[in-house]
């Protein structure tokens, strides 16, 4: 399905700073002239080490394949990608192959009508889906189609400062914050934190909460049936109950306000006894603490004692463009089969800090050796199996801008402007309004 121009506009602006333009920039073969090489251009978001690690891979791959050549353009942000994405007439004319598109754009990109599933080359190429990490396959694989392949995925740990934890003689992280508001204060005056815990306001932190709690953020079968009709998340006071814990324990002193930028620097400086961040960031926490004290991880908490849920999980995942042009999407399709093959995810995740979504990397030395200098990773890889297929997170092509509506609302919620009862009505009105807008304007409900 094509999606209308004002539903671009409608859910473009949150994010839009400027538009750019599309054209078909790439070179493209005739599926009739074999000799010719075969040009693709490969759109990501990737930064810093990650971007060190595409165009290596990308490197590799053209390397070993003399017929194909890969071009890997930067297109900055994942909002940035999308909003490119959002402004392209169809596949055909948009001049990429395969996009790098965020956990969150999901929905949209199945809705878009841009791309093709890979799915339907796993079944041509009778490819072993078992090898790819069931849990991580399972929040891109919906009615039993794996629309997209997974590539840079990564969840929330609980990181925290062993050596704290030892003076306050207390052996175990928190499980669940109310278990944390009885060890809190002895972290601050045994252990000599300044805060127990650093909680960043995140979005993806209430939706993980959501997801251990096992309670669905919208319907249809949160989203993963068809486009969601309503956000039902506060319909049983979840999320209301969630944010009165969140503020109880910014009150109380044991999780500060520290805004939507705090939380890793609290936590590498020592002033903080724990922190919450996705295990992409292991590599650089370990880096900055530089030694100065332990760095331990744990399994991301549950906002209740008891609940069974796992985690969702984040990151991005690679997307087949139709570009109407066979030998161009068989092209594309060997490519990102190199890009998710044990060599390549043993060296992304070395690079990185990202799961390597393929099983049988862990077989390889460069996994082995990293996790033997990185053995903090193991929780994140335990994290992933202890959590299962039904713990995934919702779908929604408006979910970006119904996570930086909540970001809004616990903010104004920690600085006392409003309730956690009022924040959690104005989530649920501002998502449903939001989720309106799209329906409408593309008849998906």
């Amino acid at each position: 399905m094509r999606l209308k121009t004002l539903a671009l506009c409608a859910l473009t602006a949150f994010s839009i700073v400027g538009l750019i333009g599309c054209g078909n920039t790439g070179t493209t073969a005739s599926s009739g002239n074999s000799d010719k090489k075969i040009e693709l251009k490969f759109w990501h978001a990737m930064g810093g080490s990650g971007a060190k690690g595409i165009d290596e891979l990308v490197k590799r791959f053209n390397d070993s394949h003399p017929n194909i050549h890969v071009t890997a353009e930067f297109q900055g942000s994942y909002d940035d990608t999308i909003t490119k994405l959002r402004n392209a007439g169809n596949g055909k004319n948009l001049g990429a192959d395969v996009v790098q598109v965020f956990d969150l754009g999901t929905r949209y990109m199945i809705d878009s009508g841009l791309t093709v599933p890979v799915q339907d080359y796993l079944d041509k190429d009778k490819y072993d889906i078992s090898k790819i990490e069931p849990n991580i396959a399972a929040y891109y694989t919906i009615n039993n189609k794996l629309y997209s392949m997974p590539f840079n995925s990564s969840t929330p740990l609980l990181y925290y400062n062993k050596d704290i934890f030892k003076k306050a003689g207390i052996e175990k992280p928190p499980t669940s914050l109310e278990e944390l508001k009885a060890m809190g204060p002895k972290l601050v005056q045994d252990g000599g934190a300044q805060m127990p815990l650093a909680l960043t306001i995140y979005g993806w932190y209430s939706e993980q909460f959501f997801c251990k709690s096992g309670i669905p953020i919208f319907d249809n079968n949160n989203g993963r049936e068809k486009a969601p009709g309503n956000y039902i998340a506060n319909n049983n006071k979840e999320l209301e109950q969630q944010l009165t814990v969140w503020n109880e324990l910014a009150k109380a002193g044991i999780a500060p306000n520290i805004g939507r930028k705090g939380g890793p620097d609290e936590f590498n400086s020592g002033k903080a006894a724990m922190t919450v961040a996705s295990s992409a960031n292991l590599r650089d926490t370990l880096n900055q603490v530089g030694g100065k004290f332990e760095v331990g991880t744990a399994f991301y908490p549950s906002v209740k004692a008891g609940d069974k849920g796992g985690v969702s999980i984040g990151g991005a995942s690679l997307w087949m463009i139709n570009s109407e042009d066979k030998a161009r999407m068989d092209a594309t399709w060997e490519f990102i089969k190199f890009m998710i093959s044990p060599e390549s995810q043993a060296y992304w995740n070395s690079m990185t800090g990202y799961f390597p979504i393929t099983v049988d990397a862990a077989k390889e030395s460069v996994f082995k050796d990293n996790m033997s200098k990185f053995p903090q990773f193991q929780t994140a890889i335990d994290q992933l199996h202890a959590s299962n297929p039904q713990s995934q997170g919702g779908l929604s092509a408006s979910f970006a801008e119904i996570r930086q509506i909540t970001e809004k609302e616990i903010e104004n919620m920690l600085n006392g402007a409003k309730t956690p009862a009022q924040a959690a009505a104005a989530i649920a009105e501002q998502a449903n309004a939001a989720i309106k807008i799209y329906n409408d304007a593309n008849g998906t409900k």
